[in-house]
């Protein structure tokens, strides 16, 4: 069998609520899902005060994904096992909420400036029940209106960091995330290493406290997996892996289940529900 580390739902910018996300895990023969929203964790609590965990036939990680704050590269942290009302936990993510919606008026009224039809009713409309407010959400309504034909064409022309549209937002630094995590109780994971473009700052990371390296992505070719597994060996961190699963058809993968990692990978993070 086979499991997946990095899924996302509709509590931040994924397709599928947790509900649906969990049965296509079901449907596609997964063993073990990591559930890890942009900044929130909204969908995991979703789940367990409607009492689908623990839940049989699949194994679910609790996570969350931060983003971290660097002058120059995107950064995302992993957050596995962690305890989702820790109450510093909730009162950090909290904080970055707020910073989200403060964020997202104002890439709104950037747009408008320069002669986009959008509004943030419309943002609100496509992201539904998350509170994660993000670029993905601005970038679906552009695509909506006909601007352009991806996400990723919105991004590369107004959304990202340099852009006519790109307003800087509220991050915590990589060592005062993985000390959040950790005090949750979780383990702290960098996020596609590949995408940092910059594998010194990888390798300072890896020296900050971090517990493991998603070194299996969509993003990385044979070569990649192979520097990273090796990077992880010699910082002896645990190696992850995952989809980045958010079920749109302009970004791969397109469903559950295409790209997996080997059980045995999950199973180094998995910790089991404590008996009632």
């Amino acid at each position: 069998m086979s499991s997946d580390l990095h899924m996302h739902t509709t509590y931040s910018d994924g397709k599928l609520t947790p509900e649906e996300l969990i049965a296509a895990a079901k449907a596609a023969g997964l063993r073990y899902i990591a559930i890890t929203d942009h900044d929130t964790v909204d969908g995991v609590a979703h789940l367990y005060e409607n009492n689908y965990l623990p839940c049989k036939g699949i194994r679910i990680i609790p996570g969350l994904e931060f983003s971290a704050h660097h002058p120059t590269q995107e950064i995302h942290i992993l957050g596995y096992n962690i305890d989702i009302y820790n109450r510093e936990l909730v009162d950090k993510l909290n904080d970055v909420s707020e910073a989200r919606w403060t964020r997202f008026s104002e890439m709104v009224e950037k747009l408008q400036k320069l002669g986009y039809d959008i509004r943030e009713t419309d943002v609100l409309t496509v992201a539904g029940a998350s509170k994660s407010i993000s670029r993905s959400h601005i970038g679906r309504v552009l695509v909506k209106k006909g601007y352009f034909p991806t996400v990723r064409d919105a991004f590369s022309e107004l959304l990202q960091k340099g852009k006519p549209a790109y307003v800087p937002h509220y991050r915590l630094e990589v060592g005062e995330i993985i000390e959040l995590i950790h005090q949750a109780g979780g383990m702290a994971v960098l996020a596609h290493p590949k995408l940092i473009f910059d594998d010194a700052i990888v390798e300072n990371i890896c020296q900050q406290g971090i517990d493991g390296m998603e070194c299996f992505y969509p993003q990385h070719d044979e070569a990649d997996t192979k520097k990273y597994l090796e990077m992880a060996e010699r910082y002896h961190l645990k190696p992850s892996g995952g989809s980045d699963f958010h079920g749109f058809p302009t970004r791969f993968p397109t469903e559950v289940g295409v790209f997996t990692v080997d059980d045995a990978y999950a199973e180094a993070f998995y910790q089991p529900e404590p008996q009632s």
